[in-house]
């Protein structure tokens, strides 16, 4: 068989391993990667349904007069409410956020509310990926999730230092909920890097708790902060197109 000859079929292979590849690659979720690990215990999971409340606290413009309070209430208390801030004070750079002070749990809690589907700054936000392409502490992340995480950090570490310094037994807790969820992931980890804009906090005393997040960031840096941020995920599978496969 001559050379010519054989050049449409390794055409044709090339082109079906392609194929293949790029089939993989949309049909890949980071659930391979867990797929072995254990499931969370009830101590694990309990500070979730507490988080979730103060995430949702967020849709109140008034705290002492709820509209929107869940069976059971919040269980807040609106006096320990430290910082409130919705889409007017953040300018557009990230979703509205509270800063609250548990006493009952010694928690500082920052938490971030979901994508608002009125807002148009919210989806501004969410599709500034760059295609995965922005390198963040030795990964890749999505950029405007970073821009936002970094923003609310840079706005509110004063605030959360003084708290920690005044409370130096209490947690520093990240949360929040989808758009939000993605937001305090990588809040977490530049606020890792900048522990000594915190009074130099244990990293032990850091923790995320990212309820339906978005993907946004590589699966090393995902692995390495695994003890830290704990995403949310409750019998959801989702194939997100919006950003290549390898962020997750």
């Amino acid at each position: 068989m001559s050379i010519a000859c054989c050049i449409p079929v390794v055409e044709c292979v090339y082109c079906l391993a392609c194929v293949r590849w790029a089939w993989r690659r949309c049909i890949y979720t980071a659930g391979y990667e867990s797929e072995n690990w254990g499931l969370a215990t009830s101590e694990e999971f309990d500070p979730v349904p507490r988080l979730c409340r103060i995430i949702l606290a967020n849709y109140e413009d008034d705290l002492h007069n709820p509209i929107w309070e869940p069976p059971g209430g919040y269980g807040l208390d609106p006096d320990w409410m430290m910082v409130k801030k919705n889409h007017e004070h953040t300018g557009g750079r990230s979703s509205p956020y509270l800063i609250y002070i548990d006493h009952k749990n010694a928690d500082v809690v920052l938490a971030i509310r979901g994508l608002n589907l009125a807002i148009e700054s919210d989806y501004a936000v969410l599709l500034d990926n760059k295609l995965g392409q922005t390198k963040f502490c030795g990964g890749y992340v999505h950029n405007g999730l970073l821009k936002a995480a970094q923003w609310v950090f840079d706005t509110e570490c004063g605030v959360l230092r003084e708290l920690i310094e005044k409370n130096p037994n209490y947690r520093l807790t990240f949360a929040g909920h989808s758009l939000g969820a993605g937001i305090v992931a990588l809040m977490t980890i530049y606020a890792l890097q900048n522990r000594g804009r915190l009074g130099n906090i244990e990293r032990k005393r850091i923790r995320c708790f990212a309820v339906a997040p978005p993907r946004c960031m590589s699966l090393n840096l995902a692995v390495r902060y695994a003890d830290v941020i704990n995403s949310v995920v409750l019998q959801v599978r989702i194939l997100c197109c919006l950003l290549p496969s390898y962020i997750c």
